[in-house]
């Protein structure tokens, strides 16, 4: 009795991580099987028209949404799902730093860097402004603005506690973000025949105006290699903007905060793992301790996990949600959304 005892301990944390691992199984089994479906929609749509119109990752996406429509998934299959839809499309975004090398953002040069920074600042200021001019609360106008212009939820999460938000500004700044993030996913890429784009100009289109780093991912892999590089790099230069906001916001914290603590905010939080690990494998890619043999297959294990996690992501949007969100914060992101687009394709045109 006694050895046993004195060994349940021990045995408790394997027990509690193998647990873990279990639970995502179900969900992650699903998010496959709807990329799978995927996949062979897009290889039958290649039989037929000997070109793919509707990618398989653009199917994930729609077949998940529809899935979801008139399906509530059980919590047995959410937690697989969750983690589909965030750790797996982050570990993509990280392997996708094999594939660059730090020469593009040398050939980038100093007129990009300053153009993107120029992008952010004024649409935070204009999201902030139009968010106010709605009738919006100064702190919930901060965080629509700081998720518009920078990640979306990402930067609500680090811009919150240090501005003393409470629930009810958090939850209406991001009840938008999913939607409109699959949204620019699947509408982005009508702009390239349209705005007749280059690769460049379209991947520095979606580093300036899609939410996250991994949905830039999803969003260019359609358009190829080039305009995937490119548009994650002006993303992570782009988010790397939230780090002199949330300096600055530190600084005038005490204006927000009269009913909550001041709250650091971790490196973490301001600089992901996965980003982390993008540049070091970036790093490791420039200086050929990556070699290009491996880049082939590195670039399909990324667009395994991209449609996988794709396929997570649509299961995890309820359109009906937009029933649930004020009129005046609807107005404000979408208003916001649409100037930073504006303000981007007019950039784009310079950049050939």
């Amino acid at each position: 009795m006694s050895q046993n005892q004195a060994s349940s301990p021990a045995d408790a944390k394997p027990t509690t991580a193998a647990s873990r691992v279990v639970a995502l199984i179900p969900g992650i089994l699903l998010c496959i099987a709807v990329a799978g479906v995927s996949a062979l929609l897009e290889h039958l749509e290649l039989g037929v028209f000997e070109h793919p119109y509707v990618e398989a990752l653009v199917m994930a996406i729609l077949l998940g949404m529809g899935l979801r429509s008139f399906w509530k998934p059980a919590p047995r299959w959410q937690a697989g799902i969750a983690f589909s839809a965030k750790q797996l499309l982050e570990v993509a975004v990280m392997l996708l730093g094999a594939s660059i090398s730090f020469a593009a953002i040398a050939a980038s040069g100093i007129a990009l860097l300053a153009s993107i920074a120029a992008v952010v600042v004024i649409a935070l200021g204009v999201s902030f402004g139009i968010s106010r001019l709605l009738g919006l609360s100064t702190r919930l106008s901060i965080l629509i603005a700081c998720g518009n212009s920078i990640c979306g939820n990402s930067a609500i999460a680090a811009v919150a506690p240090i501005i003393g938000a409470n629930n009810d500004e958090i939850a209406s700044s991001i009840s938008f973000t999913a939607i409109l993030g699959v949204m620019m996913v699947l509408g982005l890429p009508l702009l390239i025949p349209l705005l007749q784009l280059s690769a460049t100009q379209y991947g520095i289109l979606a580093g300036l105006t899609v939410y996250a780093v991994p949905q830039v991912l999803a969003a260019t892999v359609p358009a190829g290699l080039v305009s995937t590089q490119i548009g994650t790099l002006v993303k992570l230069m782009r988010v790397l903007m939230l780090g002199p906001v949330v300096v600055g916001l530190s600084l005038a914290a005490s204006r927000w905060q009269s009913d909550a603590k001041k709250t650091n905010v971790g490196f973490f939080r301001l600089v992901p793992w996965f980003i982390l690990g993008f540049l070091a494998l970036a790093t490791l890619r420039s200086l050929e301790i990556v070699p290009s043999t491996v880049v082939a297959p590195i670039t399909k294990i990324t667009g395994f996990l991209t449609v996988v996690s794709m396929a997570a992501l649509g299961l995890g949007v309820d359109v009906r949600v937009l029933a649930n969100v004020g009129g005046r914060v609807t107005a404000a992101v979408t208003l916001s959304l649409m100037l930073l687009l504006g303000i981007s394709i007019a950039l784009v045109h310079w950049f050939k």
